[in-house]
């Protein structure tokens, strides 16, 4: 283990700009961040089709409005859908890993923004949502009131589901953001299905309902709405109530360790209390073989509660998923900078073998008082060069950033992947690519 020495112009980081950890959220990575393009993207072609299906210039869009909302949700519930992304990126790291640093750079912010095209779709399905509606308004003697009403409750739904998931919303009240997503989403779902029904079963001529499952499968609308369904429920299949062991080394985190098998290094996993209206993902600790755990940093009411009243089982989704940190899988050389509890998502990379041999570099104050002896035996042992622990106790504060430059030339690397706060993942992605090193941290939708 390496001890990083002290530097005094680290001391002076304190000057970083004074912005509110709200408007790093909002403004995240700049106005063109590639979040904000798979948007733009998503949402562009979408308005482009919508055009001209109004203007009549494509009779299919128009006449199948409510198809093409349908499969906006498709590809939002894919794009968000955990089982799909690690596949999706399990995939990626096997085909991607031999090509140019580039491809992978690219590669590795398109698979980190997906959330781009969640929310350009969710946007766009409202889009045809509304213009399904006023063409069944307009042609209202084909349709029944039934179908109208459930339309308009399914537009209702969505709206306010996009509306809780408004980034200042989101951020200022996360766990009303999260019920409302949820419940709204199975709510439309549910009626989604009605409407399928409704719609394909309802014949105008004497204004009567033929349901026959024949006909129901002849259609794309209900292979669409199942293929929706099936993504949505897939992980609340896996849920389960499992034993937990949870220690708590300081008032500042707590550690909870599982059975069972091993986990990949860079997989995360979610826990929860009460599974209907809130999870917590965090990443797994593991040496690969048997058995995980999770750091978890005492910041929230969540975390905290780990602390003060430890629980003897939690609910765990068993489909663990793939983020960022798995993307490591795909270089060859990497850096990776951690402060404070943001180590757990890295520490499996030191436990098991990998296809990328990385460099650690951890920033945290009082790292055995904090964190314990287990987790800090977990970085002991390794050459200076490979893992660098900078306790900010005794140390003072470096300049995380200059610290993980320094690391990137002396190691080598092709690229840099940060796990801080807001504010500190900025500033160090920032200062790499400045100096014209790929690096990556978390964005606010991660």
């Amino acid at each position: 283990m390496g001890l990083a020495p002290p530097d005094e112009r680290a001391v002076l980081q304190g000057k970083k700009r004074n912005q509110s950890r709200l408007s790093i959220i909002l403004f995240d990575q700049g106005l063109f961040s590639v979040y904000k393009r798979l948007f733009l993207l998503s949402f562009s072609l979408n308005a482009v089709f919508l055009s001209l299906a109004a203007s009549g210039r494509f009779d299919y869009a128009k006449r199948h409005a409510a198809l093409f909302a349908m499969a906006n949700i498709l590809i939002l519930t894919l794009s968000r859908s955990e089982a799909f992304l690690r596949l999706l990126f399990s995939l990626s790291v096997l085909t991607l890993h031999r090509l140019p640093l580039p491809l992978k750079t690219a590669a590795t912010s398109f698979l980190q923004s997906l959330g781009g095209v969640h929310s350009g779709c969710g946007v766009s399905s409202l889009a045809w949502l509304t213009y399904a509606l006023i063409m069944t308004i307009h042609h209202r003697d084909e349709y029944s009131k039934v179908i109208v009403a459930v339309a308009s409750t399914i537009l209702a739904l969505l709206c306010l589901s996009c509306l809780a998931a408004f980034p200042l919303l989101r951020h200022l009240h996360h766990n009303l953001f999260e019920r409302t997503h949820r419940f709204a989403g199975w709510s439309a779902l549910a009626l989604l299905w009605a409407f399928v029904f409704l719609t394909i079963s309802y014949n105008s001529s004497n204004k009567s309902y033929d349901v026959r499952l024949s006909r129901l499968v002849r259609t794309q609308e209900f292979w669409l709405t199942l293929s929706i369904t099936f993504f949505i429920v897939l992980p609340w299949v896996t849920v389960r109530r499992v034993p937990v062991s949870v220690s708590a080394p300081s008032n500042h985190a707590s550690i909870i360790k599982f059975g069972g098998r091993g986990v990949k290094a860079g997989i995360l996993g979610r826990i929860s209390r009460s599974p209907l209206s809130e999870w917590h993902a965090f990443g797994i600790i593991s040496n690969g073989k048997e058995g995980h755990m999770m750091l978890a940093g005492a910041v929230g009411d969540f975390t905290r509660g780990l602390v003060t009243d430890p629980p003897s089982h939690l609910w765990v989704r068993q489909v663990h998923f793939a983020g960022l940190p798995y993307l490591v899988n795909m270089y060859n050389r990497a850096v990776l900078v951690a402060t404070g509890s943001g180590i757990c998502v890295f520490l499996s990379f030191l436990l098991q073998p990998c296809s990328a041999d990385v460099c650690l570099v951890w920033v945290a104050k009082g790292i055995e008082e904090n964190f314990g002896q287990e987790i800090l035996d977990m970085v002991s042992g390794f050459d200076k060069e490979r893992v660098v622990v900078h306790d900010t106790a005794v140390l003072g504060r470096p300049n995380v950033a200059e610290m993980a430059i320094e690391a990137v030339k002396r190691w080598k690397a092709e690229v840099v992947v940060v796990t801080s706060n807001p504010q500190g993942s900025r500033d160090v992605v920032e200062a790499c690519k400045g100096v014209g090193i790929p690096a990556f941290g978390p964005i606010w939708d991660s």
